[in-house]
């Protein structure tokens, strides 16, 4: 039947089937998208085609910094070994891209070798001159943290016009290569140096479009008072602001990242709850891979979309014979306004431009002679991937998050602060006397039980309208109050006796504190006549 449908037709029609994630973004890029790109010549404008290894790779993080701010001893602290090629001082002594990955054995990859190397995801970086790839190296060794990330370490930026041209390659379009492949980019500062030189502030620009991936870490920061901090914070935000223009604030963190003990360890817990933000934001990394692969994806479509729209339009207004010079120099003075006449005509969010002053020295070696006109049937096919296969695959991506353990990262400095008493918060809060033989409530159990007697229990128990009234003295919210009503009635009888008022009255004293409470009552605090039926 219908036999007169062709078999192109009905494969269109039948949706893909994949059976990871990896493997579907892998299929549908090169199906889908890879025939845009190449129709358009979108590789010579934005971005190298991407490879097997680009779907295929672990988590990578990418450090960013101006020199002397700890980029490569924050590597050290995480993984808690030195690895191949490590350089530590007050001077800049990292002067290359070092790629700290997992391998059988300790030792160094070179550049030259490691852009050839399929199983990597750096082939294409092989479009950078020599004077990068010397500077380029992969130190792989056995260690568990790298079994889930890979680290990048970066050299050290610099201020001044003759540091910038003596490295002798782009280092900007070097870090922009990596921050479209990286799922995390952490710009880190030093508390006694927080000036942005032109060369960082370069940097942080060429990181647009991937502020979602970016974090700032003021490392250092027990070096200075808490006043000092306050300021240097303030000023670091002020600073950030005036490059990062975004409408969120970006989430800093503030810490010392090293093994030493602190020089002012006023800020203690301070520095232990950053680090443990920090710490569960790596470690979320492998579980949300897939999702940042894809998202990226999405973002390389919708450009590819609109980078097709401006060469055909650039091709449609261009003479077949005579004067293409002239009208060459026209268009790429007048590209302001070809954009402008797309996102009209396409309906496309003026975001998703490429950088206008970019295109324009790009477009002033290109031969618009060969520009393609505009095929509707590849952009057709790229809106059917953007509209069906992704939303599939997204579906697929919660399925392998949900089979994924939150905390993916393990070994290293991540293995110090998840278990133990020095974990975060061991023994504060709700968390207090979890190691003690007696009651920790019991020892201000007289001050609330002279409370709880005034209160007009019956048959030892109060009701709760009487307990509220002494619970809202505490001027926290309803919602919270009835959290620590649910907690403290551990019998559930709608009543309070004289153990579980104490017990209310100590997570009411446990949230003033600035404390989170617990969503099921800890062993440890239940009361001791309630032990015996649990």
């Amino acid at each position: 039947m219908f036999s007169w449908v062709s078999k192109d037709a009905r494969r269109k029609k039948e949706p893909e089937l994949f059976q990871t994630v990896a493997e579907g973004l892998r299929q549908l890029y090169a199906q889908k998208l890879l025939p845009l790109e190449e129709h358009y010549r979108f590789h010579e404008f934005h971005s190298p085609a991407l490879e097997d290894a680009d779907f295929d790779n672990k988590p990578m993080v990418l450090l960013v910094g101006q020199y002397s701010t700890g980029k490569t001893t924050f590597i050290r602290h995480l993984i808690e070994q030195d690895f191949p090629g490590m350089r530590i001082g007050p001077e800049p002594t990292t002067d290359s891209f070092i790629a700290v990955m997992h391998g059988p054995t300790e030792g160094v990859v070179p550049g030259n070798a490691l852009v050839v190397d399929p199983r990597r995801p750096f082939r294409k970086l092989n479009a950078f001159v020599n004077a990068f790839l010397n500077r380029f190296m992969c130190a792989q060794l056995p260690n568990p943290v790298l079994d889930s990330i890979s680290i990048i370490d970066t050299p050290g930026i610099l201020s001044g016009e003759k540091q910038r041209i003596s490295r002798g390659y782009d280092f900007a379009a070097v870090l922009e290569w990596f921050a479209e492949r990286v799922d995390r980019i952490i710009l880190l500062f030093d508390a006694h140096k927080l000036d942005i030189s032109d060369e960082f502030s370069e940097v942080i620009k060429a990181l647009k479009n991937h502020e979602d991936k970016i974090r700032v870490v003021l490392n250092k920061a027990d070096q200075i008072e808490t006043q000092q901090l306050m300021r240097v914070y303030g000023a670091l935000m002020w600073s950030l602001g005036k490059i990062i223009n975004t409408p969120e604030v970006v989430r800093v963190y503030i810490g010392s990242f090293w093994s030493h003990p602190l020089l002012i360890p006023d800020n203690r817990k301070l520095f232990e709850a950053e680090e443990q933000d920090l710490f569960k934001d790596i470690q979320s990394l492998p579980r949300n891979a897939a999702l940042r692969k894809l998202n990226d994806l999405i973002k390389r479509a919708r450009l590819a979309k609109v980078h097709a729209y401006i060469i055909s339009s650039l091709k449609k207004e261009m003479p077949n014979v005579f004067g293409k010079e002239s009208k060459k120099k026209e268009l790429v003075n007048n590209l302001g306004e070809i954009y402008q006449k797309i996102e009209r005509e396409h309906q496309i969010s003026s975001g998703d431009f490429p950088s206008l002053r970019k295109m324009q020295e790009l477009l002033q070696t290109q031969d618009f002679s060969k520009f393609q006109a505009l095929k509707p049937k590849l952009l057709d096919t790229v809106d059917d991937m953007l509209a069906n296969d992704i939303a599939r695959l997204m579906v697929m991506v919660r399925q392998e998050e949900s089979l994924m353990p939150s905390q993916a990262v393990k070994g290293g400095a991540f293995d110090g602060t998840m278990n133990g008493p020095f974990g975060h918060g061991y023994g504060e809060g709700a968390g207090e006397g979890i190691d003690d033989v007696e009651w920790v409530v019991g020892k201000d159990k007289p001050t609330y039980d002279e409370i709880f007697y005034t209160l007009s229990p019956v048959n030892g128990k109060i009701t709760g309208a009487n307990a509220k009234k002494e619970m809202v003295k505490s001027k926290l919210p309803n919602t919270v109050l009835g959290k620590i009503w649910k907690l403290a009635d551990v019998d559930k009888d709608g009543l309070l006796d004289d153990e579980e008022f104490a017990l209310a009255n100590h997570l009411i004293k446990v949230k003033l504190e600035g404390h989170e409470l617990p969503a099921d009552l800890p062993p440890h605090l239940i009361p001791p006549s309630k032990r015996r039926h649990e």
